[in-house]
């Protein structure tokens, strides 16, 4: 494969801190690996907004509290303008406001900065790949906050299924494949497995999956 070819195929990353050396290191780690490319570092949130509309990266690596403002507003504001880059939360804190709101706000991840760097690269990847990535603890903190009396129906043991492959990151279509059915059908189970657990999103249905004991 050409070097131009490689460079393509890379997932472009935008990491944001407003620590320098927790910046820097976080940058330098994803960047040792061969498919993942840092294209710029933002110290707050409304520059990491504005480098994701200049570059056009396919993950954003966020922090949460910083002085120059919050992660939580940067990834409304990408979400707002339409940005294509999928956020993903990197942060020290797990308290229920703070990870609710990323997830609200659009975040597609959520992980803790003691996460081991394994875990990190694969959340990156599953998220440029449109997929879910939530920390147990953190999915744990988000069930509790979408409990509701819609989530005493039960799943169908297709539905159960589904949502499985859903925490192990798997995309709709990987998921389609792996169950033998079409693609708009892994949409409808998903539909169902939403309405029945009053989730709004995946994160959402997996956090009340492992609340609710279906995901173990």
């Amino acid at each position: 494969m050409s070097r131009e070819r490689e460079r393509e195929e890379r997932i472009r990353i935008v990491v944001v801190d407003d620590h320098p050396v927790v910046r820097d290191g976080v940058a330098a780690m994803l960047s040792s690996t061969p498919d993942l490319e840092v294209v710029g570092q933002a110290a707050s949130g409304p520059e990491a907004v504005d480098l994701a509309a200049a570059l056009d990266p396919d993950v954003v690596v966020m922090d949460l509290r910083m002085p120059g403002g919050s992660g939580v507003d940067a990834v409304r504001a990408m979400g707002r303008r339409g940005l294509r880059a999928a956020a993903l939360v990197l942060t020290t804190y797990d308290t229920d406001s703070d990870t609710v709101a990323a997830i609200e706000a659009g975040a597609a991840g959520y992980l803790l900065k003691d996460s081991p760097p394994e875990t990190l690269v694969a959340a990156v990847r599953a998220t440029a790949a449109g997929e879910t990535v939530l920390s147990p603890s953190v999915a744990s903190r988000l069930a509790s906050h979408v409990r509701s009396p819609a989530r005493t129906a039960s799943l169908s043991a297709r539905e159960r299924e589904v949502l499985v492959l859903v925490a192990r990151g798997m995309a709709n279509r990987t998921i389609a494949k792996e169950l033998f059915v079409s693609e708009a059908t892994v949409k409808t189970h998903l539909s169902h497995v939403f309405d029945k657990l009053g989730a709004s999103d995946r994160a959402a249905a997996v956090a009340a999956g492992y609340e609710l004991g279906i995901l173990g």
